[in-house]
């Protein structure tokens, strides 16, 4: 009978320090904050620079 008691309890000893117990010592994890990085560029310079090539180069051909 002082087996199976002593098993027990070592069983239960073993199952609180896999669970993670450390005894009341637990520091909180470090969370770093998310870096965001903004795109201040214009999207739509890529777009208007030829657009106003075409608009030239259709001016160009009507005057003709």
């Amino acid at each position: 009978m002082k087996k199976i008691a002593l098993a027990a309890a070592l069983s239960m000893a073993a199952t609180s320090a896999f669970a993670g117990s450390m005894g009341g010592k637990y520091a909180e994890p470090v969370v770093e904050p998310a870096v965001i990085v903004e795109d201040t560029s214009s999207s739509s310079a890529g777009i208007i620079v030829p657009l106003m090539l075409l608009l030239v180069v259709a001016a160009a051909v009507a005057a003709k």
